[in-house]
């Protein structure tokens, strides 16, 4: 498939801002932290999902008509989606205006909790939901995007606190080393896992010919069209490779080794930049079964 940054950058902001307020909500129910955390993190989380959904309409072909992706709630995934990231955002703006004006409720809280878990497994099986492509049709899926937001909003949030409240710095680095190498572990299981997948389909499944030996000559068109361009990320494997070992260096590894050492906000930037690698690689890997009637350009 081919990786289309407005998506890299909405699942990947946003994911970081919901992490963020379950941190800040974790923390609020540990009776830790306070207004002088709460409410910057609030609206901190509130930029990234702001940023996300900026970055999403640049997907859009007609963006004057976006409201209508709400429609098929019943059915779609990415309706849904639609539909709980503006609520999302209204509660965890609600959360954050009720610490600022020291009028705290547990059910904000846990309001923009239960949303941003919602959030997750609503972008999540957008992916997942897909069955041919094999790649993304699995739980890991979804249980990738919630641990890798996880993991990059407590990263952030042991940045954040490191700057407004010294003595949540540690524990927070603490569990971003801990959800992170969660994280990991999952994005390492699913590699695997795509590593050895055998395709459904084949040319010989394809055309209905049980033949042991089929070659295609010729793709069938002298250019370009909506499918080679849409359905193949057309990079070099040398580029795709890089990718791999950038995730696999800078969704965890770097960055744990950066918390350790308190430097939080470093931490934050290298992991969100391993994050975009993770993503841009995900939608790579991700081989549509037409890609066999044009495999002579992927």
């Amino acid at each position: 498939m081919r990786p289309a940054w407005s998506v890299i950058l909405l699942t990947t902001l946003i994911g970081a801002g919901q992490g963020l307020l379950l941190a800040l909500f974790a923390a609020e129910l540990a009776g830790l932290g306070g207004s002088t955390l709460f409410v910057p993190g609030a609206a901190a989380s509130l930029a990234l999902l702001g940023a996300g959904l900026l970055a999403s309409f640049f997907h859009l072909g007609r963006p004057e008509r976006a409201w209508r992706s709400a429609a098929m709630w019943r059915t779609s995934w990415l309706s849904r989606e639609v539909i709980v990231l503006p609520a999302f955002m209204a509660a965890a703006a609600a959360w954050g205006a009720a610490h600022w004006l020291a009028q705290p409720t547990l059910a904000l809280g846990v309001a923009a909790s239960v949303l941003a878990l919602a959030l997750f497994v609503c972008t999540g099986m957008i992916y997942a939901c897909l069955p041919f492509l094999q790649e993304w049709r699995t739980p890991l899926t979804v249980v990738n995007f919630v641990l890798l937001g996880s993991a990059s909003g407590l990263t952030l949030a042991s940045a954040l606190a490191a700057w407004l409240a010294p003595s949540l710095a540690r524990p927070y680095a603490a569990a971003a080393l801990a959800v992170g190498a969660a994280a990991y572990l999952g994005r390492l299981a699913s590699l695997w896992r795509n590593a050895h997948l055998r395709p459904k389909s084949t040319l010989a499944t394809a055309i209905g010919v049980k033949h042991p030996r089929i070659v295609q000559i010729a793709q069938g068109a002298m250019g370009g069209s909506f499918n080679t361009r849409e359905f193949f990320h057309g990079r070099p494997r040398e580029l795709v490779r890089a990718a791999r070992w950038a995730l696999l260096a800078l969704v965890f590894p770097v960055p744990a080794l950066l918390l350790v050492s308190g430097h939080t906000a470093a931490a934050f930037l290298l992991q969100y930049v391993g994050l975009l690698a993770e993503r841009w690689y995900f939608f790579a890997e991700a081989k549509h079964p037409q890609n066999l009637y044009y495999q002579a350009i992927a």
